[in-house]
């Protein structure tokens, strides 16, 4: 999870895409069908962020409070760690942005970045569940993985935070002409088609 969270070279036919949604909507799931079907590069921020945690590192230590708090990590860090990342990437399909962008600053950080490369992103891939099967996604998801951050409390927080400070990024996109809406309630099989047939269309 990443609440918090969190340059390429120019490829023929290279796709670069974020998916987007609240915490619990799938975007873990979809990202991994993506990734095998057009085998795209993956980046998670919020993979980013635990590994940073379980290496004890400065970074980890400054945001482990703010996640299991459900809140964000400072949109300037996640930035700093997302270019640091893209600088090592060589060779690539297109890049699946999984929990990144996570605010409109974060948004128009992304798009300079890809535009020093000559590159935007193509398309934006918005999952769209109600609250209510959210919450009922994470708290089973919580008992099935024993993850702290998925207990009721702090799922209610991290929704809160990402209707008054991430949805809004939806709206940057809209002007973007990159916004797809994507029902994210369904069979995984169902969602991925939907996806595909968006993806197809680059």
């Amino acid at each position: 999870m990443l609440q918090t969270i969190r340059c390429i070279y120019i490829t023929i036919n290279m796709k670069n895409i974020v998916i987007f949604g609240p915490p619990g909507s799938g975007k873990g799931t979809q990202s991994n069908h993506i990734i095998n079907k057009y085998q795209l590069t993956h980046v998670s921020t919020g993979d980013v962020i635990r590994s940073e945690i379980k290496a004890k590192s400065e970074i980890g230590q400054q945001v482990e409070s703010l996640i299991e708090n459900g809140q964000l990590v400072p949109d300037q860090l996640i930035v700093e760690l997302l270019a640091e990342w893209l600088e090592k990437q060589n060779d690539s399909n297109g890049i699946i942005f999984d929990g990144f962008p996570r605010t409109t600053n974060q948004a128009v950080a992304l798009k300079q970045m890809l535009q020093k490369q000559g590159q935007d992103v193509d398309l934006m891939l918005s999952l769209e569940v109600p609250k209510e099967e959210l919450v009922s996604r994470l708290v089973k998801r919580g008992q099935d993985s024993g993850r702290s951050d998925d207990n009721l409390a702090t799922i209610e927080k991290r929704i809160t935070v990402y209707e008054e400070v991430t949805a809004p990024v939806i709206d940057f996109y809209k002007k973007e002409n990159t916004y797809v809406s994507i029902n994210g309630v369904g069979s995984e099989k169902e969602i991925f088609a939907t996806i595909c047939s968006h993806i197809d269309t680059l």
